[in-house]
């Protein structure tokens, strides 16, 4: 893992992922070609079409889902209400306390078809659910602070119940092994761990959930032959996840392509362990115990400005300053993040 920041190249100790990722160099290489070929008129966007595919089937292979049961969006938000506006009336959404608004808001835009929220502290998350819970949506991982959900038991617990489960993996996806098919649907947007420019969202929809979905943003590129579809009278959509695609963001998705191609070299089980070792030796330092994520928090007084001043990029969650370590980031990074808090 040593020669593994070599690929990037920041001048700050980006401690900061959770708020977006750095690309690394062939990422870079790659958005920069398309950049370029795009200023010279020079692009073909067959080329980029194929890249998108590419995009899909390497973010499918890091989230642990079949490619054609991936969708490309924009947003986490974007993806979870396209679920959100084809429950039936009178639907009944279980949520987190807390928990980020793009998992949560989605379900509230319904409120007047009778779609009711109920939301529960996260450690009790699992035991709230019942006979009468339709959907349970939670992430993964916390992005205010890095907790990790109970997500075994939650998702047990609905299954119990015969509720669909929504996971918001947008912390998780990209330093963590997950496993999409567990869930109904599992959502990312991909400007963080997956290190692609903003406006790229994955979803692994199951084909289960699939058919109770309502495919509201189809165009073109949801049609089982995008290139004929464009001004067809009839929809027909393809038999994939990829019924449910809007517009392709060419550049986000050639970029998440060579992003992901780093990830699925190094491993992501190795991604976890060189990140969760950077977080737990951080918070070692502070006298905390081991969180096993990639992003920490601490109250200390003025920590953001205090590690601003270090050199240090940051930023504040919920009242707290959030650190968050991913491939670029050293032990020294850890390390100097520490003593920029500890010193007099």
């Amino acid at each position: 893992m040593d020669t593994i920041p070599d690929l990037w190249n920041t001048d700050t100790v980006w401690l900061n992922t959770a708020q977006y990722g750095i690309p690394p160099a062939p990422a870079h290489q790659a958005l920069t070609r398309a950049m370029q070929s795009w200023r010279t008129a020079t692009g073909d966007p067959a080329d980029w079409g194929r890249e998108t595919e590419q995009a899909r089937t390497r973010l499918a292979a890091l989230v642990g889902a079949p490619a054609n049961d991936l969708t490309l969006g924009t947003s986490t938000a974007q993806i979870a209400g396209t679920i959100a506006a084809s429950l039936p009336d009178g639907a009944r959404v279980l949520v987190p306390e807390g928990d980020f608004a793009s998992i949560v808001f989605p379900w509230h835009a319904q409120a007047d078809r009778g779609i009711t929220v109920r939301a529960v502290p996260l450690p009790d998350l699992a035991r709230a659910v019942d006979g009468d819970t339709d959907l349970v949506a939670f992430s993964l991982v916390h992005s205010a602070h890095g907790q990790l959900a109970p997500t075994q038991d939650i998702v047990a617990a609905a299954r119990a119940h015969g509720a669909l489960v929504v996971a918001d993996a947008t912390q998780a996806a990209g330093w963590t092994p997950l496993r999409a098919t567990d869930f109904d649907a599992l959502i990312a947007s991909a400007y963080k761990w997956l290190m692609a420019p903003r406006g790229l969202a994955l979803a692994y929809l199951s084909p289960d959930l699939r058919k109770k979905l309502r495919p509201n943003n189809a165009g073109p590129a949801a049609a089982r032959e995008a290139a004929s579809a464009m001004y067809a009278t009839e929809m027909d959509l393809a038999p994939t996840a990829r019924a449910f695609d809007i517009s392709p963001n060419w550049f986000a998705a050639l970029t998440a392509a060579a992003s992901a191609q780093v990830l699925l070299q190094v491993g992501l089980e190795r991604v976890r362990e060189h990140n969760t070792a950077l977080t737990d030796h951080f918070r070692a330092a502070l006298g905390q115990e081991p969180a096993h994520s990639a992003i920490t928090s601490t109250d200390m007084p003025e920590a953001f400005e205090r590690l601003a001043r270090a050199g240090i990029v940051t930023t504040r969650r919920g009242g707290r300053t959030r650190l968050s370590f991913h491939l670029y980031n050293t032990f020294d990074d850890a390390e100097r993040a520490a003593k920029a808090l500890l010193q007099p």
